[in-house]
């Protein structure tokens, strides 16, 4: 072979290691670029059901996965409390498990620090990935809290040579990393909202949550062209209570009140301490019969045996309940003054039901 023959040669193996260098770099730039907006949309995650949702089903997706999970210790129940505060228990959102403690679900709980890659066996995995049926591997994530191992995130893939033991790890501990910021400050968002919107005596929304709450379903009503109803409850003679028994006894009557008006909405209804006394219940897409008997079934609950009183005694409580209704009109503009005349209407009844003899439900037209 000729000296130029040679160079040309080595020239198309030159050419020939550009060309895949570049299809390299293009490769690895795009999976940056993914990996970016995969970290984007988990950062961004406006609430706690959206960021859960992102790391199980968003994940799953992304990567082509055949099961993933996020494994974390509540032993309080502050998530699920705050999840169920938003409306979304935890049992509702896929792959998302909590548990009172880590101990006993696999055992590289024990000693996890890194992330894991493995063979999926039953016998250690099950719990923690419970769709993961065929055999396969797994990679477990650690998810932490100021130094202190919380959880996982878990990968699991039919593919016994997706996650073998001698892969690197460093980007799943980097997004072990991420994952764990976002949980942890999307939980003090939460918890941040929920004291903001929660009336501390009875546990219950507040009037500030109930204001927000109002005309988002008028909103939903206008569009759907449905109907809001609206009750106001008010415990009669309440002021009698404190006079006798104190400001303890009080207390003990507004969170029983409060528990038994809860035992007989629905979850979709929306239920806040109005002020002192005063409770409201939204009831979306129900018509004013449907509101009529619910509100006697919370009227006759109320009354159907004695509240415990702080000292050791006991006193039977009634309670007076308005009802008004509203359908607004497909091109209703200013929600606002709409909210408010419904709860001035309820109120209106409210009153009627106290100057017609108490312990009654009495509806505004």
């Amino acid at each position: 072979m000729s000296r130029v023959a040679e160079l040309e040669a080595e020239l198309s193996k030159a050419r020939e290691a550009l060309r895949e260098l570049t299809t390299q770099v293009a490769q690895n730039e795009e999976k940056m670029r993914r990996s970016q907006q995969r970290e984007f949309r988990l950062l961004n995650a406006a609430d706690l059901f959206a960021l859960f949702s992102e790391l199980s089903g968003g994940l799953r997706e992304s990567y082509g996965l055949d099961a993933v999970s996020v494994v974390l210790a509540d032993p309080d129940h502050d998530l699920r409390h705050l999840l169920l505060a938003a409306g979304t228990p935890a049992d509702d959102i896929e792959g998302l498990k909590l548990v009172e403690s880590l101990s006993g679900l696999a055992p590289q709980y024990v000693a996890l620090r890194q992330p894991w890659l493995g063979e999926f066996r039953a016998c250690d995995h099950q719990m923690i990935l419970p769709e993961q049926k065929s055999p396969g591997s797994v990679a477990m994530i650690p998810l932490t809290y100021r130094g202190h191992l919380t959880g996982s995130l878990n990968f699991g893939s039919n593919d016994r040579e997706r996650f073998r033991r001698e892969l690197a790890s460093d980007f799943l501990l980097h997004l072990g990393v991420i994952a764990s910021f976002c949980i942890e400050n999307t939980v003090n968002r939460a918890r941040l909202l929920r004291s903001g919107f929660t009336d501390v005596l009875t546990g219950w929304h507040n009037r500030r949550y109930l204001q927000v709450r109002l005309k988002e379903e008028l909103a939903r009503a206008k569009r759907d062209q449905t109907e809001l109803v609206c009750l106001m409850l008010d415990i009669d003679h309440f002021k009698r209570v404190n006079d006798t028994w104190g400001h303890a006894a009080g207390d003990a009557v507004l969170s029983e009140l409060a528990q038994r008006i809860e035992s007989e909405v629905r979850k979709s209804d929306v239920a806040a301490r109005f002020g002192g006394e005063e409770f409201v219940v939204l009831l979306p897409d129900t018509d004013t019969r449907a509101a009529e008997k619910l509100a006697e079934r919370i009227r006759r609950a109320i009354s159907a045996s004695p509240v415990a009183l702080p000292d050791g005694g006991e006193t039977v409580i009634t309670t007076s309940i308005g009802i008004a209704s509203t359908r607004p009109a497909a091109d209703a503009a200013e929600l606002k003054t709409e909210g408010d005349a419904l709860l001035a209407r309820a109120d209106v009844a409210l009153y009627r039901a106290k100057t017609n003899g108490r312990d009654r439900v009495e509806v505004e037209p």
